[in-house]
This record gives structure tokens, C-alpha cells and sequence, in this order.
């Protein structure tokens, strides 16, 4: 399937790996495409750049879905509708991850890689599926960056959270990129 990806999309394939290795993890999840793609955004990125910054994600923004990455991380990966349900249950994630960093420093649950190969997790593997169902639906011969963004921004997780927190959203996408009539992609 990589044959098929842009030189921009294959960018974003191996920048994902480059922010995995950077941040000692274990498995390149779908937040290591999304910085991938957003490092891009500072150089002369494809259309998925073009559609975030025709939606608004100036260089400010983007700094804070950065961030917003970031504090999931230290979240363990919970989204923030994954903390408000456990705080349904009385379970207050802030203080938890409060007492494991008290207890083991700061970032303890953040997954850090004790040795081994770097591998694509399985989340990640969905994205670029995603981006494939994405490029077919819309008859496009490549995959491109684009795709890669529509993938992360229509599949639950703490990605497509950040995105949207900054008004970038899968039916926005569509609009800048196709013009809104859209074929769909399941």
C-alpha cells in the first residue's frame, strides 16, 4: 500500500516514527501522524496542509493541538470524554496522574519504550486503512496527506479531539478539500 501513498504522505508515515522514537515510545499511534502531518504545516506541506490552514490552523493553534497531544500523553492516551466518563464513576484522572508522577516522575504514563523496534500500533494501522477507504470513496489514485488528516479527524481518539477543539472536522475538511459533494467512507 505504500506505493500508493504522495511523497507527502510518506513523509508523514516516516516523521510519525521519528516523533514515536523521539518521545522513547514503543508503538507509532495515530497523535505521531497527527505531529507528523502538523511538522508539515512549518515546511511545504500537500493539501492536508492547505485544508488545515485554510480552516485556520495558524502556527498558534497548531502549538496547542501540540500541546493538547502532550497532556494526553500524560494522560495515558485518555481522551477527555474517557476522563469525564471514569469521573461519572468517581475516579478523578487528574489526581491519578498527579499521584504516579509524585510516585515515578513526571510522564510515568506516558508508554516510554524500554528497548525493542519501534512498530506501527494498531490505532495507526486503522488510520492509514481509513486513509485508503478515504482516497477510494473519492476515486483519488494516491494517497495523500489528506487522506491521512481525514482519517485521524473522522476516527474516535484524543487526535481527532485536539483537531476538533480548534474547529478542524472531518465535514470541514471535506468542504475545503471537495468542495462538499463528498462520497462516503465507511
Amino acid at each position: 500500500m505504500f506505493e500508493r501513498f504522495t511523497k507527502d504522505a510518506r513523509d508523514v508515515v516516516r516523521g510519525a516514527y521519528v516523533r514515536c522514537e523521539e518521545a522513547g515510545e514503543r508503538r507509532v499511534g495515530p497523535e505521531h501522524l497527527l505531529l507528523a502531518l502538523l511538522a508539515l504545516l512549518d515546511g511545504d506541506g500537500g493539501r492536508g496542509a492547505f485544508a488545515l490552514t485554510a480552516l485556520g490552523l495558524g502556527a498558534e493553534r497548531r502549538a496547542a493541538v501540540r500541546e493538547g497531544l502532550l497532556e494526553a500523553r500524560r494522560r495515558a492516551g485518555l481522551s477527555r470524554s474517557d476522563a469525564d466518563a471514569l469521573a461519572g464513576l468517581g475516579i478523578d484522572v487528574a489526581e491519578v496522574v498527579a499521584r504516579v508522577e509524585e510516585a515515578h516522575g513526571v510522564g510515568a504514563l506516558a508508554g516510554v519504550r524500554r528497548g525493542g523496534r519501534v512498530a506501527f500500533g494498531r490505532e495507526a494501522k486503522g488510520v492509514l486503512e481509513q486513509a485508503l477507504r478515504i482516497a477510494v470513496a473519492h476515486r483519488d489514485r494516491h494517497i495523500g496527506d489528506e487522506h491521512l488528516l481525514l482519517a485521524l479527524a473522522v476516527r474516535p481518539g484524543v487526535w481527532g479531539e485536539c483537531l476538533a477543539d480548534h474547529g478542524v472536522t472531518y465535514e470541514g475538511l471535506l468542504g475545503v478539500l471537495y468542495g462538499g459533494g463528498v462520497a462516503e467512507a465507511s
